[in-house]
């Protein structure tokens, strides 16, 4: 064989490409993830699911390597199909969530069973997210401890995952420190209208104070809140979704939050966050 012909012999980076399955209720959402997926080296698409259920029977017929997983999902969300998946003793893929920003997910994820991805999605982290996943698989058992108890192991960090996910949250009602004229007041967190983070200050306003939290992240300060009333709505805002007044539709399918505070405040909602605002209030 001549050299021309050598050098155009296709390069096989992967002689075993890694299966991959996408599950996601917005088709725009598992197109722009197929396409990352598909343009990386040595990944196939081998199949797509649109809910749950599908979720379910596609990975029992399809054994993929690794399933990306949308969170937020009618019927059956993530963690019911892994609930699931684990009440009928089936064997789990390496298990990726997709989700828009929000305080849980970043938590909850910080486990070493499940990875996650940020929508709208990144390239480098899609990239990062599959070296990891070959990595995992890549693993003897002796080098990673995976034998029968480190299984078990790790199907009980899923399922205590599952059991946090679905347990009721549990009302918060503190007080939380804000800074306004030089003293610290004690304000009740229902009556906190929005938070926004702007040069590194967290801002607070209720309907009648304004002033300065002590946190250094939202993050921070949403560990201080009651998750079912306060919702990430932009990476800049906390909102209290029982203080929203209006929502105004913007350019190119955005939103718009009108809050209920003295100024009337308009607050974006990123594009990730979307998703959950129609959920929120089945626009």
């Amino acid at each position: 064989m001549s050299g021309g012909e050598a050098a155009s012999l296709p390069l096989i980076p992967f002689a075993v490409p890694l299966t991959a399955l996408i599950v996601d209720d917005e088709p725009l959402a598992r197109q722009e993830l197929a396409y990352l997926l598909e343009a990386a080296d040595g990944v196939e698409v081998v199949a797509q699911g649109s809910n749950g259920i599908e979720a379910v029977d596609l990975i029992r017929s399809h054994k993929p390597d690794v399933v990306f997983l949308d969170v937020q999902m009618p019927g059956l969300d993530g963690f019911a199909v892994l609930k699931k998946l684990l009440d009928k003793k089936t064997g789990l893929p390496q298990v990726v969530f997709a989700t828009a920003f929000d305080q849980y997910a970043v938590r909850a994820f910080e486990v070493n069973a499940v990875d996650y991805l940020l929508k709208p999605f990144d390239r480098k982290r899609v990239l990062k997210t599959i070296e990891k996943v070959r990595a995992r698989l890549a693993t003897p058992p002796s080098e990673s401890n995976g034998d029968a108890s480190s299984t078990d192991a790790r199907l009980d960090a899923l399922l205590k995952l599952v059991e946090t996910r679905t347990q009721p949250a549990r009302p918060q009602s503190g007080k939380v420190v804000v800074r306004a004229q030089s003293r610290l007041l004690l304000v009740d967190q229902r009556e906190i209208c929005f938070a926004s983070i702007e040069g590194g200050t967290i801002s607070v306003v209720t309907g009648a104070v304004e002033g300065e939290s002590n946190c250094r992240t939202l993050e921070e300060l949403m560990d201080q809140l009651d998750p079912e009333t306060f919702w990430r709505a932009h990476r800049s805002y906390v909102v209290n979704i029982q203080h929203i007044r209006e929502v105004v539709p913007w350019f190119k399918s955005s939103y718009q939050l009108r809050m209920d505070d003295p100024r009337k405040t308009e607050i974006p909602v990123s594009r990730a966050q979307t998703k959950r605002l129609r959920e929120l209030f089945n626009l």
